[in-house]
């Protein structure tokens, strides 16, 4: 598919909407609405989304316990563990697990190719070695990370994690992984109890606002990207911090998550290819939390076209 000189890629699969229960508490439906969003706003060429592979089982278990890969394959994950995630290990879940990862995974490989790429999708960082978590089947970032460190095509990674909660499944996977780097910064009283230690994590608290979350990530993010020295590095842009986000606790408005997207990929962009993923957001109003995941892809199509 050819290049938009105007637009970066986006990756895009209808099946990460996935059937789910009724009233369920995960809002399943934001991603179609999402890519809707970004068709309306004319934010994807006209020749539409990049369309990605599901991820292998061979990917899968590099990164996560082969037997929990193969439940999830089989849906015979035991009940205990889908309580741990947080959603029915169905077909339609499953498939839109493998899906969304693969999302990453082209996405991490168009980044390379183009600069920048985002997926419609991805971000789900709790899924840790020994399976999911928190509204996480497979750990699509470090999934996508381990792929291109073993086929050599990036010496190291950082990974820029905004959502709200703490990356741990992301920071045990890579704990003994000096080729990449986790940088988290999230609510400190928030998900998970059980903290992992990233190689940096920023804790904030309840209700922070705008002005000082924004100079805390400008306290330590330029830092960060010059000590790494990343050849890619991948950007969680959870919109959970927002006010009204219901899993939140931090006070950011729609002006101060447009603004932490744009320092952020100005910032890592001037260093290394990157690659979006939209992350957590947990809004009832399924248009309003499309509309907010949709800055992200706002603030990519705006970087883009400074890079030449």
């Amino acid at each position: 598919m050819a290049i938009r000189p105007d637009l970066p890629p986006v990756v895009h699969h209808p099946a990460y909407s996935a059937d789910m229960p009724a009233n369920h508490r995960f809002p399943m439906g934001k991603y179609a609405a999402l890519a809707q969003v970004l068709i309306d706003e004319e934010l994807v060429p006209e020749t539409g989304f990049f369309r990605p592979e599901p991820a292998s089982f061979a990917a899968l278990a590099a990164v996560h316990d082969p037997v929990y890969v193969r439940h999830v394959f089989d849906l015979t994950v035991p009940r205990e563990v889908e309580r741990r995630i947080g959603l029915p290990i169905t077909r339609s879940v499953a498939e839109r697990a493998r899906a969304a990862t693969g999302g990453t995974i082209l996405a991490a490989r168009l980044a390379l190719e183009h600069r920048l790429a985002c997926n419609t999708a991805g971000g789900s960082h709790h899924a840790g070695p020994a399976g999911g978590a928190g509204f996480c089947t497979f750990n699509d970032v470090a999934v996508a990370a381990r792929i291109l460190l073993g086929e050599g095509a990036v010496r190291q990674i950082l990974v820029v994690d905004c959502d709200v909660h703490q990356g741990d499944g992301t920071a045990r996977i890579f704990e003994r992984e000096p080729r990449v780097f986790t940088f988290s910064m999230q609510g400190e009283k928030n998900y998970p109890v059980r903290r992992a230690v990233s190689d940096l994590d920023i804790e904030l608290p309840d209700g922070t606002t705008d002005g000082p979350y924004l100079g805390r990530l400008a306290e330590a993010l330029p830092g960060v990207v010059d000590r790494v020295r990343p050849d890619l590095i991948f950007y969680i842009a959870g919109v959970d911090p927002h006010a009204d986000d219901r899993l939140g606790r931090l006070s950011l408005s729609d002006e101060g998550l447009a603004a932490r997207d744009a320092y952020v990929l100005a910032t890592c962009l001037s260093a290394a290819p990157v690659v979006g993923v939209i992350g957590g957001g947990y809004d009832r109003n399924i248009d309003a939390l499309a509309k907010r995941h949709a800055t992200l892809h706002r603030a990519a199509a705006k970087a883009w076209r400074t890079l030449g």
